[in-house]
């Protein structure tokens, strides 16, 4: 019973921050829902710090949430199958070497220079932390957040081949993020004179990035085949709720990537299904099930960010440490994007030197990052990190979200 009225609390404060904003911010649903949020938050804390306890039992409830678990082990699955269901392959496959680039080596650039970046700017803040922490906070920061991404992109007016390279990169680049902070968060619980093991790191990038990969490939093919054999939009919208919720579990199990695996599941029935198993009602069905599926839980992942403000650590040079994280990640952005698409042609295809600002302003951080944040075992370097994190998180969200649009409109104006 306490799950349900949890849930019901959600979902209600998720309808009313919905309906709020649209009759007064008027401002994207999700962006808006989370500057409620942010807003509430805020409010709850001062009055706490006034005597006033009127915010006590809602933080008490919100402590309770495993926002990890609940992201990573729940929301996620139905998140990025209802986002790679309407990505085009022939578009993907067009721009591959730019998607794969920038989901494989800008990741792993950006985890490194975040680091030592991060290292740096912590001692103008005067604020110790271990260097090998300091690349963890690359590693979950690295990733652009598909979830966050692909709501923008909406409204933003992007042109179609960015559109693809944002959407792509961002679906496909938290594999390789999750990996490589798994690998560094190993090291650091170990001790900082642990030796690499790069075998290991090898052999669990197989298991979790590739094996996600062929899952998926596996699980989407087995959907497609079941519903190539009916005509019943009903028990088809039941298939993918299967490959999701099933598909998501036994990759748990199998402990490969089941985000990579919900990803090709979904490509493979966005695009082989409309082509091969889906009738006119089946494709309009199963479309409109998903968009309201994503709606729904976009609505509620930002809410929790927003939320998520009544248990950080908000201390002043926690705090401060996060306001100057955030043009650190946006000078880092700029350089793991830029380089390598001008080195290997990438910029040509998308418009030039003015794909830059936009691939750099459009690379949102979200609810990942936080999980993978909060994720981390409790110590004075955790609460640091999660502050720094969430800081970055609400910069991206709020204002990068809002201004993607008119950045795009005044560049293509020049």
């Amino acid at each position: 019973m306490e799950l349900f009225n949890l849930s019901a609390v959600l979902v209600s404060l998720a309808a009313l921050f919905a309906w709020l904003n649209f009759r007064v911010l008027k401002l994207p649903t999700t962006i808006g829902v989370m500057v409620l949020g942010v807003g509430s938050s805020t409010a709850l804390l001062i009055a706490n710090h006034y005597g006033f306890t009127i915010g006590q039992g809602l933080a008490a409830q919100v402590r309770e949430i495993d926002f990890n678990k609940l992201l990573m082990q729940g929301m996620l699955s139905f998140l990025l199958f209802a986002g790679a269901l309407h990505v085009k392959l022939q578009d993907l496959a067009r721009l591959k070497w730019t998607v794969g680039l920038l989901a494989s080596f800008g990741v792993l650039a950006s985890t490194f220079l975040v680091g030592f970046a991060t290292q740096w700017m912590l001692g103008i803040v005067g604020v110790e932390l271990p260097f090998i922490y300091c690349l963890l906070f690359g590693a979950l920061i690295s990733p652009t957040d598909p979830i966050a991404v692909m709501g923008i992109l909406k409204t933003a007016g992007v042109q179609k081949d960015m559109q693809t390279v944002i959407a792509g990169e961002s679906l496909f680049n938290d594999g390789i993020g999750v990996v490589i902070f798994l690998v560094i968060a190993g090291i650091a619980a170990s001790g900082a004179g642990t030796e690499i093991d790069f075998q290991h790191i090898g052999v669990l990038f197989a298991e979790e990035a590739l094996g996600g990969l062929i899952f998926g490939w596996v699980i989407g093919r087995l959907a497609l085949w079941m519903m190539r054999g009916i005509d019943s939009y009903q028990v088809e919208v039941l298939v993918t709720l299967a490959l999701v919720m099933g598909g998501y579990a036994l990759a748990l199990k199998l402990h490969v990537s089941g985000p990579l695996a919900m990803v090709i599941a979904g490509l493979i029935i966005g695009n082989h299904g409309r082509d091969l198993a889906m009738s006119q009602a089946t494709e309009k069905y199963v479309d409109l099930f998903w968009e309201l599926i994503d709606e729904i839980l976009n609505v509620l992942l930002f809410l929790l960010l927003g939320l998520e403000l009544l248990v950080i650590t908000l201390q002043g040079e926690f705090l401060r440490a996060g306001l100057y994280a955030i043009p650190l990640i946006l000078m880092v952005r700029m350089i793991c994007v830029g380089v390598p698409l001008a080195l290997f042609g990438g910029l040509k295809r998308l418009g030039g030197i003015r794909a830059v600002p936009i691939l750099t302003w459009a690379g949102l951080r979200g609810g990942i990052s936080v999980a993978l944040a909060l994720s981390l075992p409790p110590s004075p370097e955790r609460d640091l990190i999660v502050t720094m994190t969430y800081c970055v998180v609400v910069f991206s969200i709020v204002v990068q979200g809002m201004t993607v649009g008119p950045l795009v409109r005044a560049l293509a104006r020049r």
